[in-house]
């Protein structure tokens, strides 16, 4: 588990409004837009007993800009973007493009990161 921050235009991230949806377009132009964003389409991660764990969506980006890990996963999925126990540096990445996708970044309990 862990605790998730959205990008996302809805009152409430749970939202379903789909006139307040983040478009795919949206967010694939923010991205290409961005020299430290990649679209990816897929994260491995490999066990330390040689098992892999492997997540795919088209739409997976990486943020290469974060100052102390490689790569930060941010997971565009039904309207929003959604990253995993953000940091500080994460936050205000998030932030930064939320901006630019008329959004706001809201936490899994509903408070916002204005």
């Amino acid at each position: 588990m862990g605790y998730d921050l959205h990008i996302t235009r809805q009152s409430n991230w749970w939202e379903k409004d789909e006139t307040k949806q983040i478009a795919a377009a949206e967010w694939q132009a923010v991205v290409a837009s961005d020299p430290e964003m990649r679209l990816s389409g897929a994260a491995e991660s490999t066990f330390p007993s040689g098992g892999t764990l492997r997540y795919e969506n088209p739409l997976l980006t990486e943020w290469l800009g974060h100052p102390e890990h490689e790569a930060i996963w941010f997971d565009f999925r039904r309207g929003t973007v959604i990253v995993k126990n953000p940091d500080e540096p994460i936050i205000a990445k998030m932030k930064q493009l939320a901006q630019k996708l008329n959004g706001r970044v809201q936490g899994d309990d509903g408070e916002f990161y204005d």
